[in-house]
């Protein structure tokens, strides 16, 4: 079996992909208009590696874990192990703290920056969650702009992508306006 590799798999929202390396997944793509497409997106992110089908435990794993988040299960996905070489401190700090937003919840940019420290860093919040190789493990699609508006999504579908992630676990954006499907 090989240490390092990728794969693609079905969900709910369609086919996802993961590459893995020994210290951990390399990247986590959400779905393109097709395997191709998401396969290419993919190794842009974690570098060339292999199409495998005999995945290892940790990899088995999380696309178990991704594919039940997907379809609306209350999964944080804080067992996966990331893969954080190729970040920045800033980003790694981001994704830290949109990894601990629980499902169904959500923060806004301004939040995040708030959190580092500075209301100001808001733009290099969105900058940092657009460049996000993990989505949905570390969930970008939690992060909204200010008044709880979807703000950019870099995924394909865009912020209606977003939406309809929200939508999966039940997130609210306002008192009485729950998000649907």
């Amino acid at each position: 079996m090989s240490a390092s590799g990728h794969a693609l798999f079905d969900t709910a929202i369609g086919r996802c992909g993961l590459a893995w390396a020994p210290l951990g997944l390399q990247a986590v793509q959400l779905p393109e208009m097709s395997d191709e497409g998401t396969s290419h997106r993919l190794l842009k992110s974690a570098g060339a590696s292999d199409l495998l089908s005999d995945w290892p435990p940790m990899v088995a794993q999380a696309i178990e874990g991704i594919q039940a988040l997907l379809r609306g299960e209350p999964r944080d996905l804080q067992e996966l192990v990331l893969d954080l070489s190729r970040l920045t401190e800033f980003q790694r700090a981001v994704y830290a703290i949109a990894r601990a937003i629980p499902p169904g919840s959500t923060r806004t940019y301004g939040d995040v920056a708030l959190e580092l420290g500075d209301v100001k860093l808001a733009r290099a919040v969105g900058q940092a969650l657009g460049h996000n190789p993990f989505a949905p493990v570390v969930p970008c699609h939690r992060v909204l702009a200010a008044g709880n508006r979807p703000g950019g999504f870099s995924a394909t579908g865009g912020a209606a992508t977003k939406l309809r992630m929200l939508g999966i676990e039940g997130a609210v954006l306002s008192d009485t306006l729950p998000l649907f499907d």
